[in-house]
């Protein structure tokens, strides 16, 4: 999602690792945390959180929070980071963290997960000091950073404060350790948010903020924020904040005028803060928690009732690792590799960030269904973490597409993008269809499939108007009348080949639920992106999608590697790629391509150029292409290359964005063995990683998947076991899993016929 934002290459200093072994000279200590080791985990609980490292993925660009939060929790508390940019502009990023020598401005309850482009969030900053408070520069450079699941900690060099973090679902703890001072104080910036530092319409913008303080241990107020990355309506953040000791006096502000005694600020569309002063002995411990709501300031101080009842930090963040090791025990994998097992608990805790639970809160209208919010983007999670919860966690799915469908009951359409209770950017096609369709394959039960149906009609047949990156599908016109989006519209390659995939999803719902006209129509409809299939010949290859006139003429001089991005003809991608991109019907693609041979000989050269990049999501399914052209064994060879190239246990460990959880649940589903066709019952097997892994699923039966004989030479798959029947094809079915049962691989040190015939389904057959 959006890799054009970009990070400035600063030098990073090795006093930012995990191991947190710089001690203050003060001696600092929490006394509150003698459960707690030097990784914030509790020394009693050696589970599967422990291979958990929140911190892989903060480089690179992965952009993933490391901060404390619950599976899809609403509170992310972190911390949030001022990076420079060559203007001397501070700028965050979506996830508040910077992993370069960059100031703390504070912790935050608010942020999404792997996400690029402009800045989203960042509601209700508190910042600990000592000493005259600065409001034009309060930052602080910091130290021993540790993070687990639940938890997050360091140290403020400027205050030499320890700074502590835990969450629950809606509410946010935080425990201080300060030095002695006479002057020491917590502050709240009621107005604060993030700023990306992007001038092209992605910041956020203040549209108010208020703040009250109601006793000497007590504050509430809200934060009305509009714009961000969706560039979406105004969403309001309220908050009720409690400590667990009375200030010795307290003062607002406005602007940078600081209001001794004062305890209101009204709203003015200026930011507003409340601050409270104490003074501290030698590692006096002050507590704050703070609950947040997206309707009003009583169900804040009703959620934070609810979840945080006592002043027990180490209570709340032991229940957060409980919580956690349910969700990743999900699926239990066993290898005498410990790095592996780090990377792949990590990439599925990244995997349970978002989409963000906020039922219950949404300020929109009244609704028995649940709402999520920041589907960020349904462009990036559709072609493998949607699959992998339908896998492993079915209410969560059926929510997530109830949802979705709510949305559209209230607001006209599903999301295809969404934060801040607003819907956009659609990036390419309207994937809410696949979503849909998906489930629907595979059984979930609880969705009213049927007002589905109709909300993925009205994404194929009504032009959204106005703003056609916000919902919909924009040029929808040119695509039904010409059968290509043409040129006059923008990202109309990516459009027209993922219409038509969109398309297929829309016609295999039409056929289960007894359509049989809408299912002819829309499967034709699906065979579109041969509408923009130009026979030129480039490096070998011969057939890519180009650009085209609405009067049917050919655009020229468009190079296949030119890579685009919301104006362009291909959104984040290239023509070497979204030529590939035809997973309805991958036999038509072949035909197009002149049959098996030159596929893939075109598909070597596309691999072996590095046309392929692994960290944009339209090449996601490419690797499985050679099993549909009889080369599973070429499928396995590049899925275990772009494995060791792009995942690794080090805080670059994610090829770019990880984008909401994208780029994780690729990882966990190859390394299990098989990667799903999105929007279809089909998995093609690819490349095991582990001697056994587990997957618990939520009938209470297990699927279990076994790999003899692996090893680093022999990595090629010889034979499977499919539920104890030998299974000679590449390929199967959901239903062959869905209750349960076993996959058992041989592996070898060189290919041989196995999966080579039968290849798997395609629209055409």
């Amino acid at each position: 999602m959006e890799k054009y934002f970009c990070f400035i290459a600063f030098a990073y200093f090795s006093f930012f690792g995990l191991n947190a072994q710089i001690h203050l000279n003060s001696g600092i200590q929490s006394k509150h945390n003698l459960n707690i080791s030097s990784n914030g985990r509790n020394n009693s609980d050696q589970s599967l959180t422990d291979y958990v490292d929140p911190f892989i993925g903060v480089e690179n660009g992965g952009n993933v929070f490391p901060g404390a939060t619950l599976p899809f929790g609403m509170v992310k508390l972190g911390p949030d980071m001022c990076a420079i940019d060559p203007q001397n502009m501070c700028y965050q990023t979506n996830s508040g963290y910077s992993p370069l020598d960059e100031k703390v401005l504070g912790f935050s309850h608010t942020h999404v997960s792997g996400t690029g482009g402009g800045s989203k969030y960042g509601n209700v900053l508190v910042m600990p000091f000592t000493g005259k408070l600065l409001l034009d520069d309060y930052s602080s450079l910091r130290f021993n950073e540790v993070a687990s699941p639940g938890y997050f900690s360091l140290v403020l060099n400027r205050y030499q404060i320890k700074a502590e973090l835990t969450a629950t679902q809606r509410a946010g703890m935080h425990r201080y350790t300060f030095p002695k001072s006479d002057q020491s104080g917590i502050f709240i910036d009621a107005g604060f948010f993030l700023y990306s530092g992007q001038q092209w319409g992605e910041n956020q913008e203040l549209v108010g903020s208020e703040i009250k303080v109601i006793s000497n241990t007590e504050i509430q107020g809200y934060n009305r924020v509009r714009g961000g990355w969706n560039m979406g309506g105004a969403y309001t953040v309220y908050f009720y904040a409690r400590f667990d000791q009375p200030a010795e006096k307290f003062a607002t502000w406005k602007g940078t005028e600081l209001k001794e005694n004062s305890n209101l600020e009204v709203d003015s569309g200026e930011k507003t803060g409340a601050v409270f002063y104490y003074k501290t002995s030698n590692q006096q411990i002050i507590q704050l928690k703070v609950g947040i709501s997206f309707v009003s300031i009583e169900k804040a101080k009703q959620n934070l009732d609810q979840e945080i009842s006592d002043w027990n930090f180490d209570r709340v963040h032991a229940e957060a690792v409980k919580v956690w090791n349910k969700e990743l025990s999900k699926i239990e994998v066993e290898t005498p590799n410990e790095d592996q097992k780090k990377i792949f608990y990590t990439a599925l805790y990244h995997s349970m960030l978002m989409p963000v639970d906020r039922t219950g809160e949404n300020p929109s209208w009244n609704s028995s269904a649940p709402y999520y919010d920041d589907f960020y983007a349904i462009w990036d999670t559709f072609r493998s973490l949607n699959p992998l919860l339908t896998l492993i966690d079915q209410k969560r799915e059926v929510d997530i597409v109830n949802s979705m469908i709510d949305i559209y009951k209230h607001e006209g359409y599903m999301p295809d993008a969404r934060s801040g209770n607003d819907n956009g950017r659609t990036q390419g096609g309207s994937n809410c269809d696949i979503v849909i369709t998906d489930a629907f394959v595979k059984g979930l039960k609880g969705i009213d499939y049927e007002t589905a149906y109709q909300a993925m009609i009205k994404n194929a047949e009504i032009s959204p108007g106005g703003d056609e990156r916000k919902e919909g599908r924009g040029g929808i016109e040119d695509y039904n009348q010409l059968g290509f989006v043409s040129s006059k519209f923008e990202r109309a390659g990516s459009r027209t080949v993922e219409y038509a995939n969109c398309d297929w999803a829309i016609a295999q719902l039409a056929k289960g639920l007894g359509k049989p006209a809408d299912y002819l129509k829309y499967k034709k409809r699906a065979s579109n992106w041969t509408g923009l299939w130009r026979d030129i010949s480039f490096e070998g290859a011969t057939g890519f999608i180009m650009p085209r006139n609405s009067d049917g003429s050919w655009v020229d001089n468009f190079s296949p590697l030119a890579v685009g991005s919301w104006k362009d003809f291909f959104y984040e991608s290239s023509s070497w790629e979204y030529s590939l991109y035809v997973p309805q019907d991958v036999k038509s693609l072949i035909d197009k391509c002149g049959g098996e041979a030159k596929f893939i000989s075109r598909l070597d050269t596309f691999f072996t150029k590095n046309y392929y990049n692994m960290s944009n999501e339209p090449g996601f399914f490419a690797p499985c292409l050679y099993s549909y052209s009889g080369r599973p064994d070429k499928t396995q060879e590049i899925v275990r290359r772009t494995l060791a190239k792009n995942y690794n246990s080090g805080r670059a460990g994610i090829p770019g964005n990880d984008d909401s959880g994208a780029m994780s649940s690729w990882y966990i589903f190859h390394t299990m063995g098989f990667f799903p066709n999105a929007g279809q019952d089909v998995y093609i097997f690819t490349a095991p990683s582990f001697k056994k892994a587990t997957l618990h699923l939520e009938s209470g039966k297990q699927l279990v998947i076994t790999t003899q004989s692996l090893s680093e030479k022999n990595n090629c798959i010889q034979s499977v076991k499919l539920n104890g029947k030998i299974w000679h094809q590449s390929w199967f079915r959901h239903g062959d899993i869905k209750d349960g049962g076993s996959i058992e691989f041989i592996m070898g040190n060189k290919p041989n016929d196995w999966g080579k015939s039968n290849a798997p389904p395609s629209m055409s057959d």
